[in-house]
């Protein structure tokens, strides 16, 4: 006769083998995308592996609450505008310059073509987090990550209308901020 107790053991290994090695795939797969949305939330880049580390624990430990019949990342996203906002409010951490390099270089390009796509990037990433933040996940969810509508609406907890609202707001907002831009340097 086998023992209860021991094959109940035993699943159980089996059942937390399985469940980290999916948290290390997941971890693994990721991690990258979890990493950026966070940048794009204004969490400082000092801070950015630690809170990825922690959207990345949040997920695993509510990991029954994923609706599997959806995407992934709009999901993912949600956890990390919460975690974000939460480090925002409990760190109130000093926004830090976006003075470090966050890709390698591209060898194929030159050094002025390098130099230009740099500022592209720091200007674009400055400009999303003068945006209010409900905006801000939306526009970078939808115009960035490219994810549909519904999926973020139901990743943010809110409406489909007010998911549509608040990315045509966000867009107007960023139109505001380039003119704002483009006239302090004299562009027009």
């Amino acid at each position: 006769m086998v023992n209860t107790l021991v094959v109940v053991r035993a699943i159980q290994q089996a059942e937390s083998t399985a469940d980290e090695a999916d948290f290390a795939a997941l971890y693994e797969k990721e991690f990258s995308y979890v990493w950026r949305t966070l940048q794009r939330l204004a969490v400082p880049r000092r801070d950015l592996e630690d809170v990825a580390h922690d959207v990345l624990v949040v997920a695993y430990r509510r990991r029954a609450d994923y609706d599997s019949s959806r995407p992934l990342r709009p999901w993912l996203f949600g956890i990390a505008l919460r975690v974000a906002l939460e480090y925002r409010r409990s760190a109130h951490p000093a926004d830090e310059p976006l003075d470090g390099r966050q890709d390698p270089p591209d060898s194929s390009r030159g050094p002025e073509e390098q130099l230009a796509v740099e500022q592209g990037r720091r200007l674009v990433i400055d400009m999303l987090h003068k945006l209010d933040a409900e905006r801000r996940a939306v526009l970078i969810l939808h115009d960035l990550d490219g994810e549909a509508m519904p999926h973020i609406a139901h990743a943010l907890g809110i409406p489909l209308n007010t998911a549509y609202s608040r990315l045509r707001l966000a867009r107007t907002d960023l139109v505001t901020e380039i003119s704002r831009l483009r006239r302090r340097r004299g562009e027009g």
